[in-house]
């Protein structure tokens, strides 16, 4: 399946001593034409060479588990950065990945008890939950500080961005790959912003495995707890 993407105009500049930014909207193309409820779910990341790489900071931030349910569902983190997952429900979690080099086990652990994890390498990390196969939460983690999560009309930004040519990676789970576009920031002002449409049209919800890499238990999703 291909991803349709389509740009429309340039980047929104303004000079970089005034806060330029990578500016514009995503869509999502879906099946009847159903409006998308998850537009804040994508992530937006520039590419950069090294003389213009700058570093974020790096974060402490919580994904909760509630109702057998991470929320946020998405974050995006600044390398070197911990994600800790307190667990709300009244039984136990096991919290896991195996996303090289980014895997981790948190071993199971119950209600009011907070395990985390620091994220030393950048990429795309999947979070499942040895015990319930439906939960998943996706960890961004970032080499530059260039990068941002639409609001929920899909609108977005990417500010202070130095003057140059970049490749704009845009990621979304239920895409089938990110979409990759060259672009290029100036000092001139004013061009339109970049319209992104993403297509969703074949996205099919797959099962994973646990983390001994077997297949879940057939009752899995009718579980107890």
């Amino acid at each position: 399946m291909r991803v349709v993407v389509g740009i429309v105009g340039l980047l929104a500049v303004v000079g970089f001593s005034t806060a330029s930014r990578v500016a514009g909207r995503i869509v999502i193309l879906e099946k009847d034409n159903k409006p998308s409820p998850d537009l804040s779910n994508a992530v937006l990341y520039l590419e950069t060479p090294a003389s213009v790489t700058t570093a974020a900071r790096p974060v402490t931030l919580e994904i909760a588990i509630t109702d057998k349910t991470y929320a946020p569902h998405v974050v995006v983190v600044p390398l070197g950065s911990t994600v800790r997952f307190p667990n709300h429900d009244p039984f136990n979690h096991n919290v896991f990945s195996v996303s090289e080099p980014n895997s981790f086990d948190l071993g199971l652990y119950g209600r009011g008890e907070t395990k985390g994890y620091t994220f030393e390498h950048p990429g795309l990390v999947r979070v499942y939950c040895n015990v319930h196969p439906r939960m998943v939460a996706y960890v961004l983690v970032m080499e530059n500080r260039y990068y941002a999560q639409p609001a929920n009309d899909g609108s977005f930004a990417i500010d202070d961005v130095p003057a140059g040519r970049y490749r704009l990676h845009v990621w979304h789970e239920r895409i089938p790959s990110e979409v990759v576009k060259d672009v290029a920031a100036s000092s001139a002002g004013g061009p339109p912003e970049l319209q992104i449409a993403l297509n969703a049209r074949g996205y099919k919800w797959e099962p994973h495995r646990n983390k001994y890499g077997r297949n879940y238990p057939t009752n899995a999703g009718r579980e107890r707890y």
